[in-house]
């Protein structure tokens, strides 16, 4: 299983669109809100999409659960799980969906983690990172012991791979 996962692109289109023509490999791609464009832009691309607190389309689900071969894929923005100074509120909405996976935005900050068996991730920004300088985006990977999380650049260079393996 092989996920791309963006968020936070403020209307930057032309980046977004070069990043997915990029990975044409993967099994899903996710845009965890604040895109900043109409619902209608993504309608015939195959990308799953939630609302940010700078999306104001009301067409925009305010979550998705997805399921990916035998994972559960718990996607938001975050705004509403105030994911900025903890991951509790978003910990126990995982909890209450079963979900493996949580992909998730809003702080412009990539991260990824395990917590309680369930794989957080953050991809960062493709338009206004924070805390580095690199515009950035996440390909998360499955394997036998446990997940391949490679946040990359715009320029679809590697700046951090994360292994995170099952207990």
């Amino acid at each position: 299983m092989k996920l791309l996962i963006i968020s936070d692109t403020h209307q930057d289109t032309k980046t977004m669109e070069q990043v997915i023509q990029h990975h044409k490999e993967v099994d899903m791609i996710i845009h965890c809100g604040d895109s900043e464009l109409e619902f209608s832009y993504f309608e015939d691309k195959p990308i799953y999409v939630v609302r940010g607190n700078c999306d104001f389309d009301s067409q925009f689900p305010e979550e998705q659960v997805l399921k990916v071969e035998d994972e559960i894929v718990y996607v938001t923005h975050g705004h509403k799980h105030k994911v900025k100074s903890t991951l509790m509120p978003l910990s126990y909405r995982a909890q209450e969906l079963a979900a493996s996976i949580v992909c998730f935005g809003h702080s412009h900050l990539i991260g990824a983690e395990m917590n309680n068996g369930v794989l957080f991730v953050n991809p960062g920004s493709l338009h206004q990172p924070r805390g580095r300088k690199e515009k950035s985006y996440a390909i998360v990977e499955k394997f036998k012991d446990g997940w391949n999380v490679f946040f990359y650049s715009s320029e679809h260079i590697i700046i951090e791979n994360i292994i995170l393996k099952f207990y």
